[in-house]
């Protein structure tokens, strides 16, 4: 329709160059179309789309610091604050060379709708920097942390913008810039979250985004009568997120056969074991493929990718556009039903499409990976009653969560005549709860 195709005009010509961003924003519009056919002319009035692909404020500085051997190192840091129409901003950082605006701009406009379907109060942000934390030691990691911290500080607070971890960003990375904030504004209080326990933490949120795709995922499969247990899985990457869906899934009853990297995949028959999966990537910080070190019987696949193991379930779990037109084509050929994203737009638009009409149930991350953000959410809960939960009261509550995500998704296919469409059905979803909130606070 002409009002979509001329903000996504404008969104490309204010924004040059950002292709992350430009598939982000056009994905959305293609989804929530049908919902603006119905309201255009209030929304043209208000100018709510204009808004809502607009920042509210976006902020890059300099980061300078010093590294173990004395030398000055420079790096650039980015914050994106895109949308409070629900509550204080609230993202990841992600460190990581390939951070640019495009990459987090993308990133901050999939948060405003992943918040949304949380039924949290967060409204949506994002940040980081092209610091590549690979190979560097606890001096070097701590020294970045705390610069980048100073230039970041004034611009978040926990009634304001709350960021958390990413890639590259773990407990470990969060503390040392909580430290810095502590010491920065004397004051005590939730403005990161995804700190360790000792620092106002909360339980389960290192496993919550992993967790809360195997959960939706066992959602997915309950509306057609069936369940994780028994399946073959293959789930790409090796991070946070991949590691505790692999653990939730295999506590479910699924069979997990693949982990990977950027050098290749590994291939366990026997179903992949968490506990060595951990020990190499969270403790050594090792290749994946020193997995079939400690499990002979594994198999290293390198500089291929996952999506050619036959499966049941696929969970790429890696990077953005990672699952591309010809991995859906094989994924189809070797019998995969169901792809839900634990990572944040991995699949490209053409992969998408091409699952959707081989009869694929697709589940976009705006939904798929959002009890990360949640459980997020619960902590700065948390925080702000200075009072701890239980593990199981934890992950009950991202059950939950995750469990009205998927009925929220379905339900608004469904009313707008796309039953099973989810990547439509999180949109609009998503959309309809800001854009109310936005007509309701004004033109601000």
């Amino acid at each position: 329709m002409k009002y979509v195709e001329e903000i996504m005009e404008k969104v490309v010509k204010s924004n040059p160059g950002q292709k992350e961003f430009h598939q982000a924003v056009q994905e959305v519009l293609n989804s929530i179309s049908v919902v603006i056919e119905k309201h255009e002319e209030e929304y043209r009035e208000l100018k709510l789309l204009e808004r809502l692909v607009e920042p509210e404020r976006s902020h890059t500085f300099r980061v300078t610091w010093v590294d173990s051997n004395g030398k000055i190192q420079v790096n650039r840091g980015y914050r994106v604050q895109f949308s409070s129409a629900i509550g204080p901003y609230k993202g990841g950082l992600r460190f990581h060379p390939s951070v640019n605006q495009s990459i987090i701009n993308f990133l901050g406009f999939e948060q405003i709708f992943k918040n949304a379907l949380t039924g949290q109060s967060i409204g949506a942000g994002k940040g980081g920097s092209d610091f590549d934390p690979r190979g560097k030691n606890d001096i070097d990691i701590m020294n970045f942390c705390q610069s980048f911290i100073i230039e970041l500080e004034k611009y978040i607070g926990p009634n304001e913008d709350v960021p958390a971890g990413d890639i590259g960003v773990g407990s470990k990375e969060i503390g040392y810039m909580y430290g810095m904030y502590k010491k920065l504004t004397h004051r005590y209080e939730g403005a990161l979250t995804g700190k360790s326990l000792f620092c106002g933490g909360s339980l389960v949120r290192t496993e919550a985004t992993g967790y809360g795709l195997a959960y939706i995922v066992e959602e997915m499969l309950r509306a057609k009568g069936e369940a994780i247990s028994g399946k073959k899985v293959v789930v790409s990457g090796s991070g946070n997120v991949a590691t505790y869906a692999i653990e939730k899934v295999t506590q479910l009853g699924g069979v997990v056969l693949t982990a990977s990297d950027s050098s290749g995949y590994i291939y366990d028959a026997n179903g992949i074991k968490v506990d060595i999966l951990k020990e190499i990537k969270e403790v050594r910080r090792g290749r994946i493929k020193e997995y079939c070190d400690l499990v002979p019987t594994a198999v290293f696949v390198p500089d291929k990718k996952a999506w050619e193991v036959p499966c049941d379930i696929a969970l790429p779990c890696a990077v953005q556009n990672e699952l591309q037109i010809d991995d859906a084509k094989q994924l189809i050929s070797n019998g995969c039903m169901t792809v839900a994203e634990g990572a944040n737009m991995p699949t490209t638009p053409e992969a998408v499409s091409y699952l959707q009409d081989n009869g694929v149930m697709f589940m976009p991350g705006k939904a798929a990976n959002a009890g990360g953000v949640a459980v997020s959410s619960l902590e700065m809960s948390q925080n702000g009653i200075r009072k701890n939960r239980s593990f199981d009261d934890v992950d009950n509550e991202l059950k939950l969560i995750m469990k009205s995500i998927y009925t929220e998704v379905s339900q608004a296919a469904k009313e707008y005549g796309h039953e099973g469409n989810y990547v439509m059905g999180a949109n609009i979803a998503g959309f309809r709860k800001v854009a109310k909130a936005m007509r309701e606070q004004g033109n601000v």
